[in-house]
């Protein structure tokens, strides 16, 4: 699994929002053209969606999500092969959020399918600063 970490000049409870709210994903991730909600739980919270980045490269990923603790992890279940799993922490350092984030990528992707796990961290972290959510 591959790790980075980075800093946000925003509040931890703000990130974690923002990172688990799968209607702005598509403003951020990269490639990201369509993301759909298959099924919520009991806090509304997704546990299932659906992520399209090309025609070639769809699957769907299973959530489970720690508010204590601000960490949200995910695993495959539709598109293993294409898919990613891992995880993301928000942990309040200074005035702001020190983001860790985690990422094994499935076996299926192509070297230009993978998304460096920093490439990741400093899109989330350009979106949050514009936004200034």
């Amino acid at each position: 699994m591959l790790t980075a970490t980075t800093y946000v000049a925003r509040p931890p409870d703000a990130c974690w929002r923002a990172f688990t709210d799968p209607a702005v994903l598509a403003a951020w991730v990269p490639g990201l053209r369509r993301v759909r909600v298959i099924a919520t739980g009991p806090d509304a919270r997704p546990i299932e969606i659906q992520f399209e980045f090309s025609a070639s490269l769809i699957y769907t990923l299973v959530y489970s999500y720690d508010p204590a603790a601000r960490e949200v992890r995910w695993e495959p279940r539709a598109g293993k092969r294409d898919a990613v799993r891992g995880l993301a922490r928000f942990d309040p350092f200074d005035e702001g959020t020190r983001i860790t984030y985690s990422v094994e990528h499935g076996d299926g992707r192509s070297p230009a399918e993978r998304t460096s796990p920093q490439d990741i961290l400093d899109a989330f972290a350009r979106w949050m600063q514009d936004a200034r959510r």
